[in-house]
């Protein structure tokens, strides 16, 4: 029998955690409870408050007489990030559904951001609407608006808990109902592209499909550089061509499509060969024009499309991005490949276009060149642009070259 896990509040919202209890098991699947409140839970569990807390190194008797809901939040989350993989690991659950507001989601999504891509992960939230990123992160939880809050049964609420269980029982109960893919799995590559680097990406990606590999792509808009170093962190990479590390513009500059001080690690972290470039290093990112901030209204603006707003990276600017990728690079313990095309890093970067940049360009590159000490980083410069064939052909050969040495 299918068993999903279904994790919440059951001291404060015992009567809607009993109801979706009922649902899954009128549809034949087992519930394993989960009790992530404070107090005693108004029903029998299957993981109580306690375990959880202990699993982070906290006393819940101690959280109840303090209480300080932040740090009782803090704790239990913490607990649950620790625990339910465990519990996961052990058979315990297929999938897991939880409901909250903020406080239910802050709880429960930390572990399900935890649990392997692919099991089955819903999150019923009055949070769902706006911004879940702090809650989804690069995993793939199903975030389903509440519509009312999680706070009684009514007409509304009945009908989202029904369609939610409906929906992981799905994912849980019909798995064996789909033919098994038997497509031939190949190694897997990942891939960094934008906008203004796709002509090159997309013949990188010909070249190495033609040669046995299957490529994925990631758009470099932060979530995209953050979701692409989790997958290589998780092993399903066998090689990594990173060519447009834009997103370290935005991290330095102040853009919106930022992807954190952590971006470039992974692979180096798990010795994964790579090969790597600057492209669209030439701009920071902005939204529609008039949300541009003040202070770089001089500069050099190009607009993208009616909601995104390019800015070109100034000499000194190119001095600290090419400082920083330095610095990550310079951490390799395996042979790596720095490109550095000459005549320019984006389609807009190149000669008669908007971002055309010759004295930006060797800044970048004599920063990079200069900073990087580690003789296991080969660094080769191309007398074409970012998005030029034989860029684009020779950045994949020297990738399949790393891959096959690696074997």
């Amino acid at each position: 029998m299918k068993t999903i896990a279904i994790a919440g509040t059951f001291d404060t919202k015992g009567a809607e955690f009993l109801y979706v209890k009922g649902l899954v098991e009128e549809l034949g699947l087992k519930p394993f409870m989960i009790h992530t409140g404070v107090f005693t839970p108004a029903f029998d569990v299957d993981v109580n408050n306690d375990e959880i807390a202990s699993a982070a190194g906290y006393d819940i008797k101690a959280i109840v007489e303090r209480r300080d809901r932040a740090m009782a939040t803090e704790a239990l989350s913490k607990g649950m990030q620790v625990l339910v993989p465990k519990l996961y690991a052990q058979g315990k659950f297929d999938g897991i559904i939880s409901f909250g507001g903020s406080g239910g989601t802050s709880l429960v999504t930390p572990a399900m951001r935890a649990l392997p891509i692919g099991v089955p992960k819903v999150m019923v939230s009055t949070m769902a609407s706006g911004n879940v990123s702090q809650y989804v992160g690069t995993s793939d939880i199903v975030m389903m608006p509440s519509i009312v809050d999680v706070a009684g049964l009514n007409k509304i609420s009945k009908m989202i808990f029904r369609n939610a269980v409906l929906a992981i029982a799905g994912m849980v109960g019909l798995k064996e109902e789909l033919k098994p893919d038997t497509t031939e799995e190949k190694p897997l590559i990942a891939a960094t592209m934008f906008g203004v680097t796709t002509p090159c990406v997309d013949q990188a990606k010909a070249y190495l499909e033609d040669r046995g590999y299957e490529v994925l792509v990631f758009h470099a808009t932060g979530t995209g550089g953050k979701t692409m170093e989790a997958l290589i962190d998780a092993g399903f990479f066998s090689g990594v061509l990173d060519l447009t590390t834009t997103e370290w513009c935005d991290e330095l500059v102040g853009g919106v499509l930022a992807a954190g001080p952590d971006r470039c690690e992974a692979a180096i972290r798990n010795r994964i060969p790579q090969v790597v470039s600057v492209g669209a290093c030439d701009m920071v990112n902005f939204g529609p024009i008039d949300t541009v901030p003040e202070k770089f209204s001089g500069r050099n603006l190009y607009k993208h499309n009616p909601t995104v707003t390019l800015m070109r990276t100034t000499e000194p600017e190119n001095a600290k991005i090419g400082k920083v990728l330095a610095e990550k690079w310079n951490k390799a313990e395996t042979n790596m490949d720095v490109m550095l095309p000459c005549k320019g890093v984006s389609m807009i970067d190149a000669e008669g276009q908007p971002f055309d940049g010759p004295k930006e360009r060797e800044i970048l590159f004599e920063t990079i060149k200069s900073g990087i000490t580690n003789p296991l980083v080969r660094i080769t410069s191309c007398n074409c642009n970012i998005n030029d064939k034989e860029f684009a052909e020779t950045a994949a050969e020297k990738l399949i070259n790393l891959i096959e040495n690696n074997k």
